[in-house]
């Protein structure tokens, strides 16, 4: 997507002319980006009623469908170098670190190697600075230099602002000048997590974010394109419905290391065990997942093109989550992980499916 904003920006550079077409846009002199974390599109269908700005606006969405997993790492690199996690290496929220055995968490970035080294391909921003476009990022103060930033979203200038009002206003200010503005925001994604997205708090952060949209395509300059999109969407699950590797001991045999996340999981293996540690887990899992080989995942293009220096982060079993099941190891997640009531990463609608909202300042 972000090749096509910046073609609406006539930015001199190869593909994005097309890309702009492909999606449709305008041409313009200032575009605004706003990616809301969480946010899928079958979601913000269901409670539109909480959202009149996005409501008026989503018979003309576009659906977008993320890559695997559907989270918020894998997203970014995603959005921010149009690479798939076969290529950037951001392939789940924890993935094992192939220096070290351990777990690396792409969204802390803690376990991890510095983000330049790990994700080698270069991100949109960069391209575009450095064809002359004046680009910001808007976001909390604590992703500014952050890791996930550094590897998916470099090359901007960053400004740094709190609340969601907060980045408004400096998105609006910062458009003053022609050039593009990327503003994130998380809450939608965070209460999600913590209650479900159909809960009335879900509804209550969904209406908060519709408000300050509205006021932002109201505060930008006339002309302006504004986009709103999401990483990923969500499902619900119950918690004690979960199976938990480190308490199902049909699971935890001959496997060294669960990564990834309850809808996505990545299974490390003792050497030569992975036919034994698939057919458990197949047995095990039944209909509640689809599980497959690093092979079979990687030749299904889940991860796109996989290069040499990702491939020992994909799991010697790859679990991807049907319905509304998961996987958890209480051995390596923590006890708040191990309670989130939304949970991602899988390949349903609910999860891939996201909105791409256009309008321009001054039509509504």
């Amino acid at each position: 997507m972000l090749p096509a904003a910046l073609g609406a920006l006539g930015a001199p550079l190869p593909g994005v002319e097309e890309r702009r077409a492909a999606f449709g846009l305008p041409t313009a002199e200032r575009v605004c980006v706003v990616l809301v974390d969480g946010l899928g599109h079958r979601l913000l269908a269901e409670r539109a009623g909480h959202a009149p700005f996005l409501r008026r606006l989503l018979p003309h969405a576009q659906v977008l469908t993320v890559g695997y997993p559907s989270t918020t790492a894998t997203s970014m690199g995603l959005f921010g170098t149009g690479a798939p996690a076969g290529s950037t290496g951001l392939a789940g929220y924890t993935v094992r670190n192939p220096r070290t055995g351990g777990v690396a968490n792409l969204v802390s970035w803690e376990g991890t190697t510095p983000p330049r080294e790990w994700q080698r391909e270069e991100s949109w921003f960069e391209r575009a600075v450095r064809a002359g476009v004046r680009v910001t990022s808007v976001g909390p103060a604590r992703f500014a230099g952050s890791g996930l930033t550094e590897a998916a979203l470099r090359g901007a200038r960053y400004v740094a602002a709190e609340s969601l009002g907060d980045r408004v206003d400096v998105a609006a200010r910062t458009l003053r000048e022609p050039g593009l503005v990327y503003l994130y925001w998380g809450e939608v994604d965070k209460i999600g997590h913590q209650q479900g997205w159909r809960s009335s708090a879900w509804g209550d952060a969904l209406g908060a974010l519709d408000t300050e949209l509205g006021r932002l395509e109201r505060t930008l300059p006339a002309g302006t394109l504004l986009l709103v999109t999401a990483d990923h969407g969500m499902v619900d699950v119950d918690p004690d419905e979960l199976l938990d590797v480190a308490l199902t001991p049909s699971l935890a045999l001959d496997v060294e290391l669960v990564t990834g996340e309850t809808r996505a999981a990545h299974v490390h293996v003792a050497p030569g065990r992975a036919e034994d540690v698939l057919t458990r887990w197949r047995a095990e899992l039944g209909e509640r997942a689809l599980v497959l080989t690093r092979d079979e995942a990687v030749a299904r293009g889940w991860f796109g093109s996989v290069a040499e220096h990702v491939r020992p982060l994909v799991g010697d079993v790859v679990v991807a989550a049907r319905d509304a099941h998961g996987v958890v190891d209480s051995r390596t997640q923590t006890p708040h992980a191990l309670r989130l009531r939304g949970v991602h990463g899988s390949l349903t609608e609910d999860e891939m499916l996201v909105p791409l909202v256009v309008t321009s300042a001054g039509e509504g």
